[in-house]
C-alpha cells in the first residue's frame, strides 16, 4: 500500500468535482485498513472513506488528511447467504445473485458505487432496499479500535439512513465505523419483485420474467432516466461513452416525509385537488412526497442549467456537471432549488449526497 500526496479527487467521483486529498491511500485489506488509521494517527490527520465515488459532493478546496479508498474484494456463499467485500462494485454484486438465482436485490441493478456504502445509505430502489436482505455489517470501530460485527438490528436502517450516516446527537455513530464486508441472506429461487408500474409494465401479463430479466430492465429503466450514473475503474477512468447526463451523484435530494396537513398547503399553492398531490402513506399521519415533481411544480424542469451545472435532461433529481463545473456552483443550484420549493410549498429539501471538505 502506497500514500499518495495531493491526490485529484475529482476523477474518483461520478460528479467529477472537487479539490485534492493531502493524502490517498487505497486498501484491499483489514490490514491495510488498520495500517491507513496508523498513518492518520501518527501524522495527526482527519480521515474521510472513500467508495464508489458516487454519493459525494467534494469542495473545491478538497479534503486536508488522508483519503482512504475502500478496495476490499470478494464475494463468498454459504447457501443462500453472500460475504462481500466492501469495495466490490455493488452491481457486480446484484449480477453475481441474479446469475446464481437469490432473489432480493435484482431491483437494486445498476445502481453505481461499492457494496461498503449500501448500508451507510440504506441504498433503495424500484421497491427493495438492503436492510432488507442485510444480515450483518464488519466494520473497524474507530473508538474501540478493533473491528466489530453489527447485527441488522443494530445498524438503525431507516429510510436512506442508518447507524452509519446519523449524527450521535440523534442516536447514531456517523464517523465511527469503517465498513469493509456486508453479509446478505437472499432467496435461492425467489420471484423478482414487481412492485413499480414502470418496471412491471416491462413485461407481459401473467409472464414470470426471471431474475436476470428483471435487473436488465431495472437498468434499462436507470439508463432512460439517466440514472445509471457512470463510476470509475480502478485506475480512477470513467467509461469511453459516458454523457453529461452521467455526471451526477445519482439522486441529489431526498424525498422528503412530512405531516400529512402538508399537502393541503402544497394543493392551494398549485390550485389543485388535495388528492392530486402525488404522495404515500408511510405512516403515523406522514407522507412521502416526490422530490422531483416538487421541483418540477417550483419553476425548475429537466434540463434547467445554471452555468456549468443543471438539472438531467432525464431525470429531475439528478443535479449534472455540463462541464468544468465547481462545488460552489453546485451547492449554488442546490440552494436556489430548495430555497424556491421552501418558499413556495413549506416543505425543506435534504441532500442526499454526502458533502466532502
Amino acid at each position: 500500500m502506497t500514500f499518495l500526496e495531493q491526490v485529484a479527487l475529482a476523477p474518483y467521483t461520478t460528479l467529477g468535482i472537487g479539490g485534492p486529498a493531502r493524502w490517498m491511500a487505497t486498501v484491499s485489506t483489514e490490514g491495510d485498513l488498520v495500517w491507513a488509521l496508523k498513518f492518520a494517527a501518527e501524522k495527526d490527520l482527519r480521515v474521510f472513506v472513500l467508495g464508489g465515488g458516487s454519493n459525494l459532493l467534494v469542495g473545491d478546496a478538497g479534503f486536508d488528511g488522508l483519503v482512504v479508498r475502500i478496495a476490499l474484494p470478494g464475494i463468498a456463499r454459504d447457501g443462500d447467504c453472500l460475504r462481500v467485500g466492501a469495495g466490490e462494485s455493488w452491481d457486480r454484486f446484484v449480477q453475481y445473485a441474479v446469475e446464481n438465482d437469490l432473489a432480493g436485490v435484482e431491483c437494486l441493478a445498476g445502481i453505481p458505487g461499492t457494496v461498503g456504502g449500501t448500508p451507510v445509505q440504506n441504498v433503495g430502489a424500484y421497491g427493495q432496499e438492503v436492510a432488507e436482505t442485510i444480515v450483518r455489517v464488519r466494520a473497524f470501530d474507530l473508538e474501540l479500535k478493533k473491528f466489530v460485527e453489527l447485527m441488522k438490528e443494530e445498524c438503525g436502517f431507516g429510510y436512506r439512513t442508518s447507524l452509519f450516516n446519523t449524527d450521535p446527537a440523534e442516536g447514531g455513530a456517523k464517523g465511527r465505523y469503517v465498513v469493509t464486508r456486508v453479509d446478505f441472506c437472499l432467496h435461492a429461487g425467489g420471484a423478482p419483485q414487481l412492485k413499480y408500474a414502470d418496471l412491471a409494465k416491462r413485461f407481459a401479463e401473467g409472464s414470470s420474467p426471471s431474475l436476470v430479466e428483471v435487473a436488465e430492465a431495472v437498468r434499462a429503466i436507470r439508463g432512460l432516466k439517466g440514472m445509471v450514473t457512470a463510476a470509475p475503474d480502478i485506475s480512477g477512468e470513467y467509461p469511453s461513452e459516458r454523457d453529461a447526463d452521467t455526471c451526477s451523484a445519482g439522486s441529489f435530494f431526498r424525498n422528503p416525509v412530512v405531516p400529512v396537513e402538508v399537502l393541503g398547503g402544497i394543493a392551494s399553492a398549485l390550485e389543485i385537488a388535495e388528492d392530486k398531490v402525488p404522495h404515500w402513506a408511510v405512516g403515523n399521519d406522514r407522507v412521502k412526497l416526490p422530490a422531483a415533481w416538487l421541483i418540477e411544480q417550483a419553476g425548475f424542469p429537466r434540463g434547467y442549467v445554471m452555468g456549468s451545472v443543471g438539472i438531467s435532461t432525464r431525470h429531475t433529481l439528478a443535479l449534472t456537471n455540463r462541464g468544468g463545473a465547481t462545488t460552489a456552483e453546485m451547492v449554488a443550484l442546490r440552494d436556489e432549488i430548495a430555497r424556491v420549493v421552501c418558499e413556495r410549498f413549506g416543505v425543506s429539501l435534504e441532500q442526499e449526497p454526502v458533502l466532502v471538505s
